[in-house]
């Protein structure tokens, strides 16, 4: 079947060298994130980098020029301003006073991208965030105060709200930062949780009736029960996320914990590179391939397949497969439809015989290498185990 023109030009182009990969996308457009503390030796930076991250995680001010050289960004912990989150208040003064001793070290810098402010905040906590966040953005534009949210399975206490809809209802009321980040590891039992998805529909709707973007924090390791990793857990995550409209991915975590059962994180207790470093750094070459077109495109609906949230896509007729798909639509400035389809199995290869509604529409696929857009050819409708591609339909001209 690799006897064809597209098949052959490809392979050809493998073995001189000249399939050009696309450039990276810097944090600003699309955060690509290890969620942890950030380290500080140049070679561990490194690493970071040619990972595909352009976020290092949460970072003392003292790493800052480290950070810069290796061509990254982090968010910037501070003793003092977690001191106010902890005790979940502070007067006005205290606030203003502990951001201004902060501003003269960061606020100036390229490396620092934000400040790190709480992971997983109840209700009851956020109004000490809101009141931070609003005095660095005050003191410092272009800094942006980081809150990462709780998943949609934490209980009413945790949340300390009567559902999920409320807690992020509250969280946009009373932090009101430009965007929305979460975190949701559901892959148990062989396979991804409704609860991931369901999680991911909460937030899109969330942000849309918002108008800011959202960031998902992925498993990007195993431990308790969860799955081990693998191309399929990774591809899965982010090409979900992507599929909703998601406009940043932060992987738990980069480093091993050495707690538990924690374990195949991209780099071990050791500080080795596992093999899971090498999957980490396949999937970001992928959403910096198909970032620059992403997040130009508007999230028009969100379908799965076979059991689908509508009773038919508007852009498809069917994914034509018989395994599960899901499927995200899209449209450009131009108006021009997009779709990201995705297949749902972490364990098996799927074929797609794509049917737009349409009559006559031509099938254009962005690369996840290049970035670059071609004809849908014949290899182009297998999707492996989690894989997506990511298509623009285009109606015969009458």
């Amino acid at each position: 079947m690799w006897k064809t023109a597209v098949g052959l030009g490809l392979l050809a182009g493998l073995a001189a060298g000249q399939v050009k990969v696309a450039p990276r996308v810097g944090a600003e457009v699309f955060p690509i994130m290890a969620w942890g503390s950030s380290p500080s030796t140049p070679q561990e930076l490194k690493l970071m980098q040619e990972a595909g991250l352009n976020l290092t995680g949460f970072c003392k001010a003292a790493d800052l020029d480290a950070v810069r050289d290796a061509g990254l960004r982090c968010f910037v912990s501070d003793e003092a301003i977690h001191k106010l989150v902890a005790a979940n208040g502070g007067t006005d003064g205290e606030i203003r006073a502990a951001v201004a001793a902060l501003a003269p070290k960061i606020s100036s810098h390229p490396a620092a991208f934000g400040v790190n402010l709480r992971d997983e905040p109840s209700v009851a906590e956020m109004a000490i965030l809101g009141r931070l966040a609003a005095e660095i953005t005050k003191q410092m534009p272009g800094k942006l105060p980081y809150v990462n949210l709780f998943p949609n399975y934490a209980n009413a206490k945790q949340l300390a709200a009567a559902s999920y809809d409320e807690y992020l209802q509250q969280y946009l009321k009373l932090v009101k930062l430009p965007y929305i980040s979460w975190d949701n590891y559901s892959l148990q039992n062989g396979e991804m949780q409704q609860s991931f998805y369901d999680n991911l529909e909460q937030v899109r709707h969330a942000a849309m009736e918002a108008g800011v973007p959202f960031w998902n924090c992925i498993l990007a390791q195993a431990l308790f029960r969860y799955l081990e990793p693998t191309d399929a857990t990774y591809s899965l995550q982010v090409y979900a996320t992507l599929a909703y409209g998601g406009r940043g991915i932060q992987f738990f975590t980069y480093f091993t914990p050495d707690i538990g059962n924690f374990r195949l994180a991209p780099v071990d207790q050791w500080g080795n590179r596992t093999a899971t470093w090498d999957i980490l750094r396949r999937v970001t070459n992928q959403i910096h391939a198909l970032a620059p077109v992403m997040v130009t495109l508007k999230s028009k609906g969100v379908y799965h397949w076979p059991v689908s949230t509508a009773a038919g896509t508007p852009l498809l007729q069917s994914p034509g497969t018989s395994g599960k798909a899901l499927i995200g639509e899209f449209e450009d400035a131009q108006g021009r439809p997009y779709v990201m389809l995705v297949n749902k199995s972490l364990t098996e290869s799927s074929s797609f015989r794509l049917q737009p509604r349409a009559e006559g529409a031509k099938i254009y696929k962005v690369s996840a290498v290049t970035g670059q857009e071609s004809r849908l050819g014949l290899e182009d409708v297998w999707l492996g185990p989690g894989a997506g591609m990511l298509l623009r339909i285009e109606a015969e001209r009458r």
